[in-house]
């Protein structure tokens, strides 16, 4: 019987491919094609459908990598074809195997307007169903020349991923440009017979139900003419209607599949393909939407809406129509399905702020999903923001990735740091670009984890990535698996539909996860491009202040609010947090652009806040200075988001510097005594009020090391454990010297590169300061920053948005052992019982902690527990020059560290205090009493209304109470969810309110200026 079955399937994919599929388009005559090539970047529709035409047939050579050719196809329908379909089949030279990764088009009527996109899975456009014979075609293809990055032999470096870089040799050859009859009865045989053969393969061997329909597939090839294909393939369908109509079992798993095409906003591709690439997407989708009734379409990013509506104003009307008709579906609620690991507390909040706004007011619809399928991994703050931002749903794929553990559930709550929970699923189909094949169902079925409790689960349906969304073979396949035996039940409908089902049959007893949901691969991408993430730190950091002093400046002098340049900036900013971007995952161009973006962005930033503290300073010319503080805490006097004169504030006793016995020099400012050897290395750190040692006996800290680091697959995103097997201590002196500010600067060489570090200890406060400059030109090497630390700690916190978690600096189990490298944002903290360490830095994300034995005397009690900052990586894929040139970090050591040391710290480092010309100071816009109360943004509203809105949380991971004093007067002050509508009233006394907060709750106060009423 085993032969039997392997000889029927063996035969059956045979005949599919070389006679029955081939047969779908019996009769074809080939079109006429002209082409234009456009001579630089893509032109508008207009110029493109005006342009003199050349001549070019099948076989022809066309498109420089990222080329656009603009190809006009004209023929006439033979008469004899009268009352059949025709369709035109476009092969642009696709590679049916690389869909969303190659070439692609948009084919356009001769009036202008967009008919649909062409992909290699999607290579057809209608003509006529039927035709009356006779008709002239003319159509125009907009092709993009998109070269191939990633194929077979992934992770080879190329110079393809830059226009700068790449060749001009053509990349494709156009293939068959026909007009063709369509066989609708031979397709449909097509979708019986692969979803019969998927069916088998999902099944047990010894399944009745297997050899039923095996029985069944063979009765119908014998009764398939192959010379005569369409003329037999009706009764062939007769023989499997039998076998295709039995139904489910009650018991059978439900699939709820939505119509989806994941679209990276920018990867292998820069940002001005993917406005394309949604373009041709949207066009396909619209269009099957029209001509299939229970097809349903969901699409996440609004930015990607709002390419739509700005480049492809007639598929935008098509779009805007098919939400209306409820079945082109926005979901997401977030401007991009961003990274959730790196962004900052504001910049995460906003991310819904802008995208579920743009959903409000383009279509009237609040979104309630939030759809991040391919994200590395998921912060523990965004549960909250979550729900806060008027959303209840969580979808993810991209935790089926992790290589070390399997993740334990399908559908449950998932816990954030603050104890809100969101209900969440992780289809058990594990991708997101599903094709509803047999084999997907039977895996879905297998996998999902809460059999017994719940009985359904959700698969995203169609090509992603690159683009292309759902077809109607897909849809061919989801009519015949709604109700049928040994396979899961199929349907198409709206993700909230399987989520109000998910939740009404299981809430009540799925399980909980509590804390991230950390991806156990793709760790690197906390360190890749390291300009594109200290671009989007400081982007983070100079929104903030022009929030702040704008508001700030508007209430104290009537200085005008820049609403749209703000609006504008943000939106440029949080694009750019594309899981893709921001990871460091592109291609070059993109990386090349991203930075210019962020410098372009930066000095407009710069610009409205010198605007603004000009506005507070006073008179700039009367000779004096303003010290301007917009940190969250106070600072050498000056309080938090507060400005004084100069002349006003205290001045610390001055460090002192001397030189240290043996080489190298001592440090001393009252607080710490810092020893650097000849080596140029920490040696000692001690805090004078404790007497305590930060640096444990031999060691040495602020120590560059250097690996090897060339992982097994997914250059730019991983980072695999075995690096640490061979390290390179940098400890090799260039030279060292004394500064004139009494800093200690040490130069090093290594390879092919350089390192300057300056070391500092700050008048007056308990800080080490470290800048590094490095002129990075290695390949394949990762850089770390080394601080070994004399504290016995078996956990260590990591800020994240809106607080900190807390990660095991232990390995006892594999889930902690496969933490081996994480994120953290301003800070990494370590504590004994009354005593810790912070590492804060302004522009770093990857860290590692590993402990050891205190001294090489294994025998000696106690261990030391090492933080290291991740600060380079030289991955030649996808950008063979990733990182090379010059680059700065900024970090500190803060010995004696409480975890409200160390968030102060992390604000103060990342927000250094600004100087002024002026002579006025100005007093915070609004104050809190409680150390542990963060205020993370204060800007007036987004509506225009001139309300001061104030967003703050918990910070230390307790219960906190505080009063929050507005230093202007207020009618009312309102709660507001983080799209800043009102919830609730909340009881004002002279401008002041009093909040309790949870531990890391976050709380957004929208305050209305002006007298309160019956004043």
């Amino acid at each position: 019987m085993h032969n039997d079955r392997t000889t029927t399937e063996d035969r059956l994919r045979r005949v599919l491919d070389e006679r029955i599929r081939p047969a779908v388009y019996p009769e074809s005559v080939p079109l006429t094609v002209g082409v234009w090539h456009a001579p630089g970047e893509p032109v508008p529709v207009a110029e493109g459908l005006a342009a003199p035409r050349e001549p070019i047939g099948p076989g022809d050579a066309w498109g420089p990598a990222w080329g656009t050719s603009w190809f006009t196809v004209t023929g006439t329908v033979p008469a004899a074809w009268a009352g059949r379909t025709v369709e035109a089949l476009l092969d642009l030279g696709f590679d049916p195997n690389l869909t969303g990764f190659q070439c692609e088009g948009l084919v356009y009527r001769a009036d202008g307007s967009p008919v649909k996109g062409l992909n290699p899975r999607n290579q057809w456009v209608r003509i006529g169903a039927p035709v009356a014979g006779g008709e002239e075609v003319r159509l125009h293809v907009e092709a993009a020349a998109n070269p191939v990055i990633l194929d077979y032999e992934p992770f080879r470096p190329t110079e393809l991923g830059d226009l700068a870089t790449a060749d001009r040799r053509p990349r494709y050859r156009l293939g068959r440009m026909d007009l063709a009859v369509f066989d609708a009865v031979v397709w449909e045989l097509v979708h019986d017979l692969e979803v019969l053969d998927g069916l088998m393969t999902g099944l047990p061997e010894e399944s009745p139900r297997r050899w039923e329909v095996l029985r069944a597939v063979e009765r119908a090839l014998d009764a398939v003419d192959l010379q005569d294909v369409g003329g037999t393939a009706a009764r062939a369908r007769e023989l499997l209607a039998d076998a295709l109509s039995a139904p489910a079992q009650a018991s059978a798993h439900r699939i709820s599949a939505v119509g989806h095409a994941h679209i990276d906003s920018a990867w292998l591709w820069p940002l001005r393909e993917t406005v394309r690439k949604v373009a041709r997407t949207t066009s396909n989708m619209t269009a099957l939407l029209d001509e299939e009734p229970d097809f349903v379409y969901a699409m996440s990013q609004a930015q990607q809406f709002a390419w739509v509506k700005e480049h492809r104003s007639e598929v935008w009307a098509r779009v805007k129509k098919a939400v209306a008709d409820g079945r082109f579906v926005p979901v997401g609620g977030m401007w991009v399905e961003s990274d959730t690991n790196m962004p900052g507390s504001e910049a995460l909040a906003r991310q819904f702020t802008h995208g579920k706004r743009f959903f409000l007011e383009e279509f009237g619809i609040e979104t309630e999903e939030v759809w991040l399928p391919d994200s590395f991994g998921y912060s523990a703050a965004l549960p909250q923001l979550v729900r806060l931002s008027g959303s209840k749903w969580f979808l993810t794929q991209k935790i089926s990735w992790s290589k070390t553990n399997t993740f334990p559930h399908h559908t449950f709550w998932w816990e954030g740091l603050d104890g809100t929970r969101v209900f969440t699923h992780f289809p058990p189909i594990d991708t997101y670009n599903a094709q509803l094949s047999g084999e997907e169902l039977a895996h879905a079925v297998r996998n999902f984890r809460e059999k017994g409790g719940a009985t359904r689960s959700l698969a995203p349906t169609g090509w992603g990535d690159g683009g292309g969304g759902t077809t109607r073979e897909m849809l061919a396949r989801a009519r015949r698996l709604a109700d049928l035996e040994g396979s899961a039940r199929v349907v198409f409908e709206r993700p909230s539909a399987f989520f109000e089902k998910a939740h009404a049959e299981y809430a009540a007893d799925a399980p909980v996860w509590a804390g991230e949901l950390y991806l156990e691969l793709h760790r690197a991408t906390l360190t890749s491009q390291a300009r594109t993430k200290q671009g989007n730190r400081r982007a983070e950091r100079l929104l903030y202040e022009a929030e702040l002093w704008s508001a700030t400046a508007a209430v104290r002098t009537g200085f005008p609010y820049p609403y749209e340049r703000l609006d504008r900036l943000w939106k440029t900013v949080l694009l750019h947090q594309f899981h893709d971007i921001l990871p460091g995952t592109s291609i070059a161009w993109v990386h090349r652009e991203a930075a210019a973006t962020y410098a372009a962005v930066a000095a407009e930033l710069e610009s409205l806040v010198a605007d603004a503290l000009a506005a507070l300073a006073g008179d700039g010319s009367a000779g004096g200075t303003v010290v301007f503080n917009a940190a969250p805490h106070g600072r050498a006097c000056v309080a938090a988001r507060s400005a004084r004169p100069a002349d006003e504030l205290p001045r610390p006793a001055p460090t002192t510097a001397t030189a240290r016995e043996g080489g190298g020099y001592v440090l001393e400012n009252g607080l710490l005594r810092v020893e650097i050897d000849a080596r140029g290395l920490v040696v000692s750190v001690i805090d004078k009020e404790t007497r305590r040692e930060t640096i444990p006996p031999g060691a040495a800290a602020n120590l560059l090391q250097l690996h090897q680091d060339f992982p097994n697959m997914w250059d730019a995103w991983d980072v695999d454990r075995f690096y640490r097997n061979t390290v390179t201590d940098l400890t090799d002196v260039q030279s060292m010297e004394l500064t004139d500010d009494g800093a200690v600067r040490v130069v090093r060489a290594f390879g092919a590169s350089r390192a300057e570090q300056r070391i500092a200890l700050p008048d007056g406060l308990r800080r080490v300061d470290f800048t590094t400059e490095v002129d990075w030109h290695e390949t394949e090497k990762f850089l770390k920053a080394a601080f070994p630390l004399d504290v016995h700690a078996d956990r260590v916190a990591a800020e994240t948005q809106f607080g900190h978690l807390y990660r095991p600096a232990h390995t006892n189990t594999s889930w902690e052992a496969a933490k081996f490298e994480a994120c953290a944002h301003r800070f990494v903290h370590v504590e004994e019982h009354g005593w810790g360490v912070a590492l804060v830095n302004d522009s770093t994300y990857g860290y590692d902690v590993t402990r050891t034995a205190r001294t090489p005397d294994s025998s000696a009690p106690g261990t030391t527990t090492t933080l290291r900052l991740s600060l380079l990586r030289a991955p030649r894929f996808p950008d063979p020059r990733t990182d090379q040139g010059a680059h700065r970090f900024g970090y500190a050591l803060v010995p004696g560290a409480r975890i409200d040391d160390a968030v102060c710290e992390g604000h103060r480092v990342g927000i250094p205090e600004r100087r002024v010309p002026g002579d006025r100071g100005t007093p915070s816009l609004v104050r809190v009493d409680d150390e542990a109360v963060v205020v993370s943004a204060v800007k007036l509203a987004d509506d225009g209304s001139g309300d001061v809105v104030v967003r703050l949380y918990e910070s230390l991971g307790g219960r906190a109470r505080t009063a929050v004093a507005f230093d202007f007067p207020t009618a009312t002050v309102h709660r507001c969810d983080l799209l800043e509508r009102p919830l609730e009233e909340v009881e004002s006394t002279d401008g002041k309110v009093e909040l309790t907060l949870r531990p890391f709750e976050i709380v957004t106060l929208r305050a209305r200026r002006g007298s309160p009423s019956g004043a």
